[in-house]
C-alpha cells in the first residue's frame, strides 16, 4: 500500500481517492478510517452508501469487521451531488453497486473543491472488472488497492469467490455468500459463467 497520502483537505482543488479491491480485504474499514480523521480534523464529511446495500445496516456503513459510521442511504448517484453540497468531504461505499453515472458525479464534485473518498469492488466474482469501478480508478488522483487472505492456501487474494449458485451479477451477499481467494484458488463454476 502507498504510504503517500495526501493533503486533509484540498487546497484550491478537490481530488478523488479510491480504495478498490476483493470482499474481506478491508475497503470499507479503510474508508471509515480516512473518513474517521476528517471528522477529527472537524472537517465536514458526509458518507453514501446505496439503498441496494443493507446487509448490515440501513443507516450506516459497516465493515465486515463490525466498524461503521452514518451514512446516507441514496438510489443514484444523482442525489449525492445535491445531498454533499455542504460537505468538504464525501464518502462513497460499495461503489459498484451504482451505475456509470457515478463517474460524473465523482469528477463534479471533485472540481467543486471536495475531497472524494471512494470504495468498492474492482472485480466482480467473475474476476471481471465491476463498472463503474474501472472509470472511477482511470480519473482518481490516489489509488489503493486492499489484498484479502486466501482462505484456500493463504496467499494473497484479489478475487472474490461466489459459493452460492447464481447467474446474476449483482447479489449483495457477505461471508454466507463469497469468500476472499488468490489467483490460482479462485475459479468460476461452469453453471455460472454467463451474465444475466
Amino acid at each position: 500500500m502507498n504510504d503517500f497520502y495526501p493533503h486533509s483537505v484540498p487546497r484550491d482543488t478537490g481530488w478523488i481517492e479510491v480504495i478498490a479491491g476483493c470482499m474481506f480485504s478491508g475497503k470499507t474499514e479503510e474508508l471509515i478510517r480516512r473518513l474517521r480523521r476528517a471528522k477529527i480534523a472537524r472537517q465536514n464529511v458526509v458518507i453514501f452508501k446505496p439503498k441496494i446495500d443493507v446487509r448490515y445496516s440501513s443507516t450506516e456503513i459497516v465493515s465486515h469487521s463490525e466498524q461503521s459510521l452514518p451514512s446516507v442511504l441514496v438510489e443514484s448517484a444523482k442525489e449525492i451531488l445535491e445531498l454533499s453540497k455542504d460537505a468538504q468531504v464525501v464518502g462513497i461505499d460499495e461503489a459498484q453497486f451504482f451505475s456509470y453515472e457515478l463517474v460524473e458525479v465523482c469528477n463534479k464534485l471533485a472540481d467543486s473543491g471536495k475531497r472524494v473518498i471512494v470504495a468498492g469492488l474492482d472485480q466482480d466474482y467473475r474476476g471481471i472488472p465491476f463498472e463503474p469501478m474501472p472509470q472511477i480508478l482511470a480519473i482518481a488522483e490516489y489509488i489503493t488497492k486492499t489484498l484479502a487472505i486466501c482462505v484456500v492456501c493463504g496467499n494473497p487474494a484479489d478475487k472474490t469467490q461466489r459459493k452460492i449458485t447464481s447467474k446474476e451479477r449483482v447479489l449483495v451477499g457477505a461471508s454466507d455468500s463469497y469468500e476472499a481467494r488468490c489467483r490460482k484458488c479462485h475459479y468460476i463454476p461452469e453453471n455460472q459463467t454467463e451474465q444475466k
